[in-house]
């Protein structure tokens, strides 16, 4: 299902290079229906979104921009945001004005409907797939899962260390995976801790009596949580002179897998204005039905259940 990838992934591959390389293979590629990706270069005034494609100008009429659009469901920044930003397209005809140049006319509705029809529609709860971050809320993480059709991933369930904006977990244009949590009304609803690994899995990255460095992410009255990482946290005594996301030198005290709890002590604490968004990823494709967070040996149970 390559084509049906975030908007982006096309842009720039030798096969797609070689579909905006003329006027026969735009031609080629209105037969087929196939889809290809360009940069928007302008949203004019009516909303019609001006494709460069190299060979030639295209253009998105507005109500052919989005899924929606014509029907009022959609908004018209969903097209504004588009501008400086390859999107994907299907050819559907060619104009020619009164000097005599070509342009194309082009359809991203008619991409995004054969999205919906070949690859979303067949997806299942527990699918893992591929996004790409379009913006960032403080309630959670809007993606793009295919065709620039959107997606939210709640912020509690981005990871397991709770974060006080998705922006400290992500950055706009990452391409991250997911996995599929429910449909909600044709919108797939995704979830995002499930694929960053076990309670175990991530302590195993650790040892007891080493220093390494986390990000502080919550300071009580009675210690302070340190994310080792974004699976996995640990809680150090109280200090006073701690803020929430400095990074720390913390010393691993103890590991204790029975009450999956990490005892850290801090050594110094520190501002850092470079947020490093890389992901270490335990899961990233295939089908998950059932993720237990827990350690074995643990009476806690924290689990996810995913089914239709």
């Amino acid at each position: 299902m390559t084509e049906y990838l975030p908007e982006g992934f096309l842009f720039g591959t030798a096969e797609n290079d070689s579909c905006l390389s003329s006027f026969a293979a735009l031609s080629d590629c209105r037969e087929s229906r196939k889809i290809i990706e360009a940069p928007c270069i302008v949203c004019d005034s009516r909303h019609n979104l001006v494709i460069d494609l190299g060979c030639m100008r295209g253009v998105i009429p507005r109500e052919e921009g989005a899924i929606g659009i014509a029907e009022g469901t959609t908004k018209d920044i969903a097209l504004i945001s588009r501008v400086n930003k390859p999107v994907c397209f299907v050819v559907k005809d060619f104009t020619q004005d009164e000097n005599g140049v070509v342009s194309a006319v082009l359809s991203r509705r008619e991409a995004q409907i054969m999205c919906n029809e070949h690859y979303i529609n067949t997806l299942s709860v527990g699918d893992i797939i591929p996004a790409r971050v379009t913006h960032l809320e403080q309630f959670g993480c809007f993606v793009d899962i295919g065709c620039g059709i959107p997606s939210l991933i709640p912020i509690d369930l981005i990871s397991v260390s709770r974060i006080s904006h998705p922006s400290d977990r992500f950055c706009v244009g990452q391409d991250i995976r997911a996995v599929v949590k429910s449909f909600d009304c044709g919108r797939v609803c995704l979830s995002h801790k499930e694929l960053l690994g076990t309670w175990e899995q991530n302590a195993e990255m650790f040892e007891q009596g080493e220093t390494v460095t986390g990000i502080v992410r919550s300071v009580e009255d009675y210690g302070v949580f340190i994310e080792l990482a974004p699976n996995l946290a640990g809680l150090a005594e109280p200090r006073g002179d701690i803020a929430v996301n400095q990074h720390a030198s913390v010393y691993i005290k103890a590991i204790i897998p029975e009450k999956m709890k990490i005892k850290l002590i801090i050594v110094n604490a520190f501002d850092n204005t470079y947020h490093g968004n890389e992901l270490n990823y335990f899961l990233t494709s295939g089908h998950i039905d059932k993720w237990v967070y827990s350690c074995p040996s643990s009476t806690k149970l924290i689990q996810t259940f995913f089914s239709d």
